[in-house]
């Protein structure tokens, strides 16, 4: 069993939790996620590994579905039956030169451990961070430690830059600052916008992929995107592909092919389920 020692809400729905996991722990590289499994009977799901020492990771959840309203409602002491990885392929972590970390949303958990690396390995981290709004912005102090420069949006402007993180960047790029690598990590149409963006400009941009995912080892299918016109396995071959040959259309239509179903099952579970 996988106990929780923390629990701390970041921002409205956004919650992020450390989990007793030595191995994995040790393990665990930039860019790898687990697959947690509350109990038997559980769904099972893919996040992001925040930090880690010897013995506990860090994980954020947004509370979207079934299985995250009943994280939500589990307590420091609680324990998960099954939390498996370290997952996924690490991110190739060399020094660029200036490498741009731009995460929106709650994907600023994921695009920390990248800047952390980044910097770790003498680049010159400039990182763009947003939300909606103030209240849902996450880990701003944190991205600000790794950063050499850090640059705050919001959609309604009632924190930093009014806009998108697009906004800043392509900001960036008509001032003529040099970018030798871009990482984006967010909703897709906010890296779709990104790499549309750096394309023609050829910037290398490398985005992490979120498909419905399933067994985490490659045998299911479930998470299959098409990237240069291939398939490719999300949870084996990933979850980091090059966004400039990303299918994002075909992503964005795979995420919502259960939309129905999962607001069937948030319906049945707004009582306050704990993975019934």
């Amino acid at each position: 069993m996988y106990q929780i020692t923390k629990k701390e809400i970041l921002s409205a729905g956004v919650i992020r939790m450390e989990i007793v996991a030595p191995a994995i722990a040790k393990a665990k590289r930039a860019g790898q996620f687990v697959i947690l499994k509350i109990n038997e009977r559980g769904e099972r799901i893919p996040l992001t590994i925040v930090s880690s020492d010897d013995k506990e990771i860090s994980i954020i959840f947004q509370i979207v579905g079934k299985t995250t309203i009943a994280m939500a409602n589990m307590a420091v002491g609680d324990s998960f039956q099954d939390v498996q990885g370290p997952l996924g392929n690490p991110t190739e972590i060399e020094n660029y030169g200036h490498s741009v970390c731009v995460g929106g949303g709650v994907g600023v958990g994921v695009v920390y451990p990248l800047a952390v690396a980044l910097k770790e390995k003498g680049n010159r981290v400039t990182s763009i961070i947003g939300a909606r709004n103030k209240e849902l912005l996450i880990l701003e102090k944190e991205m600000k430690q790794v950063s050499d420069r850090l640059f705050v949006t919001s959609d309604d402007g009632s924190y930093g830059v009014k806009g998108f993180v697009s906004d800043v960047l392509r900001k960036m790029i008509d001032d003529g600052v040099t970018i030798n690598r871009v990482f984006a990590i967010g909703p897709v149409p906010m890296m779709r916008s990104i790499c549309r963006l750096t394309e023609p400009y050829k910037i290398k941009t490398i985005v992490s992929l979120n498909p419905i995912m399933v067994d985490g080892t490659g045998m299911c299918g479930a998470c299959r995107v098409s990237v240069g016109g291939k398939t490719k396995f999300t949870c084996v071959d990933g979850p980091e592909f090059d966004g400039h040959e990303v299918d994002f259309d075909l992503l964005n239509n795979r995420l919502k092919m259960y939309l129905a179903e999962e607001k069937q099952a948030v319906e049945t579970c707004e009582c306050g389920c704990h993975g019934k």
